[in-house]
Formats: structure tokens, C-alpha cells, sequence
């Protein structure tokens, strides 16, 4: 099964969807992706998925309508397990170093962005926008991320490996190092020419630039 396959099969999942309202939603993924929400009208998904534009609305009200129909199934369903249970692989496991354990941690991220990369481009492009879709993420998985991240901080930091600083602090400046790479890698500039390893090594020797505790 394919990754977008993947996706709509959550979306779907237990609900009654005709093949247009199927063929809205596929094309609606597409074009927010590769667009941007604000910048696709109704008139482009209709033409995309082969139907009317009237149609659209006979099943949506709102394209904002569109959208949630969309995303939240897909954070609750595929998104918020697939985040949680990789990341549990990583926070499980122990590791000696915490340089070890940011470049694990980055892999990871990686991985499912590049498995998910359509749907979190559009979460991605939307959370400063819509407020229910932000509470959602913080509801289905990000606060549960965060703090096992957290917890991760606090035990380098009692290994003497990071700097004395509050570990909330220590955990959104590494945070923001790492998911700039990774916006920047997946989101932002896809298309240059990415040496993956050698700029994971770049921003781990950042973020310990700064963090790390000089011996």
C-alpha cells in the first residue's frame, strides 16, 4: 500500500464517502499540499477531481470545512499513533550520549516526514491559522511528545552533558535547531542539493555549540 493510499484509508475509515466526495478529498490533499490551503480555491479542487464545483458544497459548506474534514481523521487516526509509537523507539532506547540521541531523534523525524509529507505540509501550513487544529495536535500528541522529550533533557543534563538551564528552555532551542533543518530539508527547499548526513552532523554541532557543557 502507498503512502497516500495510506492516508485515505484513515480518512475514510468507518465513514460513508461517495467515489466524488472520494475524489474531492484526494484532490484537495494534492492541491493544499502543493499550494496552500489559502491559496487553492474550490473552483481548482472540483476541476482536479473531475466533478463540479457545486458538488464540493453539496458535501462541504466552507473549504475551511473541506480542510478539517481532512486533517483532523488523519491526526487522530494516522498521524498522532504513527508520531508517538516511532518516537517511543527512540525514547526507549538508551543512549550514552546526547548527541547520539538528537542525531536517532532527527532520523526519525525523517523518516515520517518524507512517509507523510503531503498531509504534514498541509498541518504545517495551517497550525498559525486555525486554532482547532493546533489545540488538536497539542490534544493528540504533541504535549505527550513534548514532555517525553523533556524528560530525555533532564537526564543529560544530570549526566553533566548539557549546560545548567532550565530543561524547558534546553528543549525548545533544540527543538527549533532541529525542525528548522527538517522544514528547511522537506518543506522550504526540497529541491536543492541536501547532503542529509553531513547537515545532521552540522546541527547537532550547533545546537552542542551552545547547549552542550564544555568539559
Amino acid at each position: 500500500m502507498s503512502d497516500n493510499d495510506l492516508m485515505m484509508e484513515h480518512i475514510f475509515d468507518k465513514e460513508n464517502f461517495t467515489e466524488k466526495q472520494k475524489k474531492i478529498i484526494e484532490a484537495a490533499i494534492d492541491l493544499f499540499s502543493e499550494k496552500g490551503y489559502a491559496s487553492t480555491s474550490t473552483s481548482e479542487i472540483a476541476k482536479k477531481a473531475g466533478v463540479a464545483e457545486g458538488t464540493i458544497f453539496r458535501h462541504y459548506k466552507t473549504k475551511k470545512e473541506l480542510l478539517m474534514s481532512i486533517v483532523m481523521p488523519l491526526i487522530t487516526r494516522l498521524v498522532g499513533p504513527i508520531v508517538v509509537n516511532d518516537l517511543n523507539k527512540v525514547f526507549d532506547r538508551q543512549y550514552d550520549h546526547v548527541e547520539d540521541f538528537l542525531t536517532a531523534l532527527i532520523e526519525n523525524r525523517k523518516a515520517i516526514l518524507i512517509k507523510l509529507l503531503p498531509i504534514i505540509k498541509i498541518i504545517l501550513q495551517e497550525i498559525p491559522f486555525q486554532a482547532e487544529l493546533k489545540s488538536h495536535i497539542i490534544e493528540h500528541f504533541g504535549e505527550k511528545a513534548f514532555n517525553l522529550f523533556l524528560n530525555k533533557i533532564k537526564i543529560y543534563q544530570e549526566k553533566g552533558q548539557l549546560i545548567d538551564m532550565p530543561p524547558t528552555s534546553l528543549a525548545r532551542l533544540m527543538l527549533t535547531n532541529m525542525f528548522g533543518y527538517l522544514f528547511s530539508r522537506y518543506i522550504l527547499f526540497p529541491n536543492y542539493e541536501w547532503d542529509d548526513e553531513l547537515e545532521t552532523e552540522r546541527t547537532i554541532q550547533s545546537i552542542m555549540h551552545g547547549l552542550g557543557k564544555k568539559e
